[in-house]
């Protein structure tokens, strides 16, 4: 039977009217194998990158296996050169060298690959009631009751007097004890119950249990304090004061799942940003001889507002594009000022349970493909670069002329929302930007969703970018 004619109306709003569909009616099986395909590696770098000093050790594993060698400062790179710079141990620029002269600017992808987490005091190690607790500071924003009651691990560096530095990463294998932030049982929490939710769990009281059992001997004090040093000092050879050296986080000891029956969503700890992380850095490692040259910025520090010398809001980016630059005899700001970037940062995706908190016609949705976010700030878009038209009518077309499924998505209600990325230090640079990534169900949450198809849209996207 043939198809009903279209109406006049009909076709007029096909021509006129927006028409977002679900990515999963738009995809074949083939397309839909690639991106299941494609997060069982982003899985299992979800497991492995838990903090920023394993994200960049990784990221540079990863780099070095696909041809990347170490940048030097001064030397002239050829179009395909790939190279990489490690900044501190937690920061990573990786670039290809493009066919066209720097002065033409490059294709620029930025992630974060901090996420909100535990860290443990200078001075963490304490006992009372013949337990053995270790003393926090949270870091980023957190719901901190979220943090009580569930299965930690331990990971990071401790600097010793001696200048060694001893790596730390308990919890995350099978044979591995896990930690606990304690919480009242609900018999005894009457009162507890009447403080505000930001107060449920207050930040004092994310108090890490780290043992019990007792060194066996009557003339020391303190004696389960004392039997957790002895253990750390036979396996990492540290002190007390070796504390003081240390960084050491305390993230959620979950392995990455898939979520729902029909395995379309992973369920894993730090996918804001790793889902962006991950994808812009695939996509670099892809890049094989581009016009523009192309640089991937995995960087720290987003979530507590890239401060430091290992976040964007530093010089660091900015003096390495002006080494690249100098060795060809041209001036870095000059090379900035004509380049381009794609924020890789998340949105919030319309959680169905919560959908009050956002004005639906201008949030993004699971399964709707990449978000790119004009503007971010809080309130009246403080604190945000808000995209030019022109750059984003230009990513806009650059999107649909790949066939790359995309949305836009604004991060709450006006008077309700906002956030922070690291597009804004990227355009104080004087640089085109735009957020780009993946929307998120329970973001800062110890355990966070994304959909596959948005993920490996991501990844697509940060290829058509650099490849444009």
């Amino acid at each position: 039977m043939a198809d009903k004619k279209k109406t006049e109306g009909e076709l007029l709003a096909d021509k006129l009217l927006s028409d977002h569909k679900h990515a999963g009616l738009l995809l074949d099986e083939k397309e839909i194998k690639k991106a299941d395909d494609f997060c069982e590696g982003y899985k299992a770098y979800l497991d492995a990158a838990k903090t920023e000093r394993e994200a960049a050790a990784e990221a540079v594993r990863l780099a070095k296996e696909a041809g990347f060698k170490e940048f030097e400062r001064g030397k002239k790179y050829k179009a395909g050169d790939k190279f990489y710079y490690l900044n501190r141990g937690k920061a990573v620029i990786l670039g290809v060298m493009g066919k066209l002269s720097l002065d033409r600017g490059v294709r620029l992808a930025a992630a974060h690959i901090d996420s909100p987490r535990l860290d443990l005091k200078q001075n963490p190690l304490y006992e009372d009631f013949e337990l053995a607790l270790f003393k926090t500071h949270y870091y980023g924003g957190i719901k901190k009751y979220q943090w009580a009651a569930i299965p930690l691990s331990l990971h990071g560096v401790i600097v010793k007097n001696s200048g060694e530095t001893v790596t730390v990463n308990i919890g995350e294998d099978d044979s591995d004890p896990v930690f606990c932030v304690t919480d009242l049982l609900p018999h005894l929490a009457q009162q507890q119950m009447k403080r505000t939710p930001a107060e449920l769990i207050k930040g004092e009281e994310l108090n890490l249990l780290i043992g019990s059992m007792p060194f066996k001997d009557d003339k020391v004090s303190k004696k389960v304090k004392l039997n957790i040093m002895r253990i750390l000092n036979e396996k990492y050879g540290i002190v007390e004061d070796d504390f003081l050296s240390a960084e050491l986080e305390i993230v959620p000891q979950f392995k990455a799942r898939d979520v729902g029956f029909d395995r379309s969503m992973i369920g894993a700890y730090g996918q804001d940003d790793s889902s962006c992380a991950y994808t812009a850095l695939q996509a670099i490692l892809s890049v094989k001889k581009p016009d523009h040259t192309c640089l991937t910025v995995l960087t720290d520090k987003e979530e507590t507002g890239s401060d430091g010398n290992t976040g964007l809001n530093s010089s660091y980016l900015r003096y390495f594009i002006d080494d690249l630059a100098r060795a060809y005899g041209l001036v870095g700001h000059n090379v900035i000022s004509a380049s381009e970037c794609l924020s890789a940062d998340v949105n919030s995706a319309v959680d169905p349970t919560f959908s009050d908190v956002t004005e639906n016609m201008n949030a993004s949705k699971l399964n709707y493909g990449v978000v790119a976010t004009k503007f971010t700030g809080a309130r009246g878009k403080s604190g945000t670069s808000d995209a030019s038209a022109e750059f984003v009518g230009r990513v806009r077309k650059l999107f649909d002329e790949n066939g790359i499924i995309w949305q836009s998505g604004e991060l709450g209600k006006v008077d309700l929302g906002g956030g922070g990325t690291v597009a804004q230090f990227i355009a104080n640079l004087d640089m085109d930007v735009i957020d780009v990534g993946v929307p998120v169900l329970c973001m800062h949450a110890p355990f966070e969703i994304t959909a596959k198809l948005d993920v490996y849209m991501a990844y697509k996207a940060f290829n058509v970018f650099f490849a444009d």
